[in-house]
């Protein structure tokens, strides 16, 4: 009877406390059911439950064998830790990763819990397996007012964890200042190194803790490196900390130099020195000032040993122009350049600011009198010889003798400071009798092909100085005379070794001026070669590559319409970021999840279609049936130029991605996107006919043939015949022999340009935004296409099948044969820029009688590697 009532009064108690009021028997049963009251510090019923049990308390249970007392301290339930303390529950049993109570209290900050424990005496001293005892856990988290209370209890504040880290150093890593503060107090070892040789110091600057630091060196803390020789300035400099870099600095004022000489190293990342260079010299302008003159020594001793043939060519050229890069960059951070367009420090502007680019005139010095004596060499070379080659630079053992050293006033506040001098002298060169001989290159090399990659990088320099002092878009006046004074040298330069064009004078770029001296020699240059310089420069002005890419928002996704994909796509580009857009494009239809390159170039491919849909009206067909050409009456349609921009930006953003477009246009549209003027040739895209009249007007002579044409044309405005002036009292100005020519390309122009002049203008707005006229000009109107629309497959078979021979030519003559051979042996991206060429000039090659397959192959390959330049050889 008495134990029917017992069970009874178990049930109600149960059930009114909604728990079980007993626990089991076994341990790993019994423990599960009183973790989560301990988890909730119900102490009340965690006591009632352990009074009438024999559980053990120290029960060790789940992954990591932890006890009830580590979730106590865990979860900060301290009413429940006391009670299981009180019970006998060990406070420095360690779970399976050596962690005892103490260690989680000190890792999540619960004071009381770890106030119960040293009561009950935990060891602060115990380390976990990877050597960290509860002060690490404090010093990693900055639990300052915890670790007051602990550090009492502490034997040794420098105990370390497996890799030789004190509390010290992971509070430094880790910015606590407070709680740096305390373990210093606490007698903690300011310079004590790590397995590695790493001090607190050392941590600090490794993740740019500039207060850490600053506390550390303001009690005496040492500069010194790990044990592989990395210091504490290397890693604010690996990580852009610009600001510990100042109190390193503030502190050690001989690691500014060091500093200025890490610009040379090409292990460190240039856009970290950059950060860090551009918060310095943003303090004052003394700092200014003083980092730009520095630079401008480094790099005019960096431009000198450049310029000795004994130094290592690629590793000079890399450091000279890395040094003159991170100069412009922080010289831009100054004021802003006047708008007059002079170049500041070279035109008796003595300002101080403009007095940082003094040193560097060392430099330009040396590299003009080079120039001027390799001009004179080769008009001695002219006058003597007609072989260059007999320019030879003696070939000398590497000594004292190759290289000079001057000692120049510094220009900075410093006192002096050496700068490596080489000043050629005519004692270097030597014309050789025997200029053209094999003995006579075998005993030297070619002055010019052992100094033009080392002077090319050295005016690649000298550009960028000249430009950072100038306003944006503005040609430096001093570089382009500098340019049309070595003009010769540089064009002999570039004619001996044109990869100097893609790899140091890409100011021809930027210099319209200056492009057109060279551009017949840059369109001589393959065309994939020059692909890769576009493109490079096209991308230059992008992020980083070593930058992580801008992750694509929901915002950035050009969302789409299907059923308007045209008028859809033109709202949504029309009110997108172009800079973002150079980025990267997102594409995602409406109703759609699928997104990713498949649907970029499904949307590039479906406006392509759309762009020469005729219901735009704005291209209409050429007479070949395959190319189209901008409509003069494009303005039926109201948005007419607001789509010619459209498309221009459509096909400039495939482009600058390398999308193809499934869409041709006439050789003169090309013309019109390159700038290059049209010819009556272009006439026959879309009226063959009237070109053939034009072509016989200028073949024959017009004097006595009655033809009264004037410089006016008739011409149809919606319906109306209007007669329309070539040029200024047209109607009154007779077309004469003499004058032909010009009649004939100013009717050209009316038919070609004029009558599209604003469709023209719109596309180009659009083209523009993303692909700079000055890129674009290194290529020919076939070559565009070919960046445009891709290489297409040419059926050599076919095409000789449908190939007409006039003027006496059967496909049986030799010279045929010969052609055909040849157009077999060429490459796939040759037989295109022959068939465009051809298609390009009326459907007609005229192709003379020569006398071998070699030359003829040799004349056929010039006409088409010149680009337009060399189509009349052919």
């Amino acid at each position: 009877m008495e134990r029917a009532m017992e069970q009874l009064n178990r049930l109600t108690r149960s059930l009114r406390r909604a728990r079980t009021v007993e626990l089991p028997e076994d341990n790993e049963t019994a423990v599960y059911t009183l973790m989560p009251m301990v988890m909730a510090d119900q102490h009340r019923s965690v006591l009632e439950l352990l009074s009438n049990s024999k559980f053990d308390v120290n029960y060790a249970f789940g992954r990591v064998k932890r006890s009830l007392l580590h979730i106590a301290a865990n979860c900060g339930s301290v009413e429940c830790l006391v009670l299981l303390l009180k019970r006998g529950a060990n406070p420095n049993y360690q779970d399976i990763s050596g962690c005892t109570p103490l260690h989680l209290a000190a890792r999540n900050g619960k004071k009381k819990c770890m106030s119960r424990l040293l009561e009950y005496n935990a060891d602060v001293n115990i380390c976990n397996n990877e050597g960290l005892t509860a002060i690490h856990w404090l010093a990693v988290n900055g639990r300052t007012e915890l670790l007051h209370d602990l550090v009492q209890h502490v034997s040794n504040v420098d105990v370390e964890d497996a890799m030789g880290q004190t509390a010290l150093h992971v509070a430094c890593q880790n910015g606590h200042k407070t709680t740096v503060l305390c373990l210093l107090d606490s007698g903690a070892d300011i310079n004590r190194p790590n397995v590695s040789g790493a001090t607190p110091l050392y941590f600090a600057c490794s993740h740019g803790q500039r207060d850490t630091a600053q506390i550390l060196l303001l009690r005496g803390a040492k500069y010194l490196p790990d044990r592989n020789g990395v210091t504490p300035l290397d890693l604010c400099v690996q990580g852009g900390y610009g600001e510990t870099c100042d109190i390193l600095i503030q502190h050690h004022p001989r690691l500014f130099q060091t500093l200025i000489q890490m610009t040379q190293n090409e292990d460190l990342r240039e856009n970290m020195l950059r950060q860090v260079l551009e918060h310095l010299s943003q303090l004052n302008e003394s700092q200014y000032l003083k980092i730009l003159t520095s630079l401008a020594e480094v790099a005019t001793t960096n431009g000198h040993k450049l310029l000795s043939i004994s130094s290592s060519y690629e590793a000079q050229m890399k450091s000279l122009l890395r040094i003159v890069r991170i100069f412009c960059h922080v010289y831009r951070l100054g004021p802003s350049s006047p708008s007059n367009g002079n170049d500041m420090g070279y035109n008796g502007n003595k300002t101080p600011r403009n007095q940082v680019f003094k040193p560097l005139e060392l430099l330009w010095h040396s590299l003009d009198e080079w120039l001027v004596l390799i001009a004179t060499e080769l008009m001695k070379s002219k006058r003597d010889s007609t072989n260059i080659a007999c320019i030879l630079l003696k070939q000398k053992p590497l000594d004292q003798q190759d290289i000079s050293l001057d000692h120049q006033s510094s220009l900075g506040e410093n006192g002096s400071t050496k700068h490596l001098s080489v000043t050629p002298s005519a004692a270097d060169f030597e014309n050789c009798e025997n200029a053209g001989t094999q003995e006579a290159v075998a005993d030297g090399q070619d002055v010019i092909s052992m100094t033009a990659n080392r002077l090319s990088a050295v005016i690649q320099a000298f550009y960028m100085c000249c430009s950072c002092q100038m306003p944006q878009g503005m040609t430096s006046p001093r570089f382009i005379e500098f340019v049309c004074k070595h003009d010769e040298v540089l064009k002999c330069f570039v004619t001996r070794n044109p990869k100097i064009i893609f790899d140091h004078f890409h100011f021809l770029l930027e210099c319209p001026e200056l492009m057109s001296r060279f551009m017949h020699i840059i369109k001589a240059q393959p065309f994939k070669e020059r692909c890769e310089w576009f493109y490079e420069h096209l991308h230059s002005g992008q992020p980083d590559s070593e930058m992580v890419h801008r992750p694509v928002s929901e915002n950035d996704i050009l969302l789409i319409h299907r059923d308007s994909i045209f008028r859809s796509s033109c709202e949504v580009v029309f009110k997108s970021n172009s800079e973002k857009l150079k980025q990267g494009i997102a594409v995602r239809f409406h109703g759609e999840e699928g997104m990713g390159q498949g649907v970029v170039r499904e949307w590039f491919d479906i406006l392509s279609s759309e762009i020469i849909n005729p219901d735009y009206a704005l291209f209409t067909q050429s007479a070949d049936g395959t190319t189209f050409q901008p409509n003069s009456n494009s303005s039926v349609n109201p948005d007419h130029l607001n789509y010619f921009r459209f498309a221009g930006e459509i096909l400039g953003l495939a482009l600058y991605h390398r999308q193809l477009v499934n869409i041709y246009f006439t050789r003169s549209f090309y013309k019109h996107i390159l700038g290059i003027p049209v010819n009556y040739q272009d006439v026959a895209s879309i009226d063959p006919e009237y070109a053939k009249n034009l072509q016989w007007i200028l073949d024959n002579d017009i004097s006595d043939l009655g033809l009264e044409l004037t410089f006016s044309v008739e011409t149809d405005v919606f319906g109306a015949m209007e007669e329309v002036p070539l040029k200024p009292g047209g109607a009154s100005i007779v077309v004469t022999q003499e004058n032909k020519a010009e009649y004939v390309q100013l009717v050209t122009e009316l038919r070609m340009t004029r009558a599209i002049q604003p469709q023209i203008n719109g596309f180009l707005q659009g083209f523009h935004m993303f692909i700079p006229p000055s890129l674009i000009q290194l290529f020919d109107e076939f070559e565009l296409e070919l960046l445009l629309s891709g290489m297409p497959e040419i059926d050599v078979n076919d095409w000789m099948k449908n190939t007409e021979y006039t003027s006496g030519y059967d496909k049986g003559d030799l010279v045929i044969k010969w052609f055909w051979e040849v157009v077999q042996e060429l490459t796939q991206e040759e037989r295109v820029l022959l068939l465009q060429f051809v298609t390009g000039s009326i459907n007609m090659l005229k192709l003379p009688e020569y006398p071998s397959k070699e030359i003829l192959k040799d004349r056929l390959l010039v006409a088409l590697h010149c680009g337009s330049y060399g189509y009349t050889m052919a």
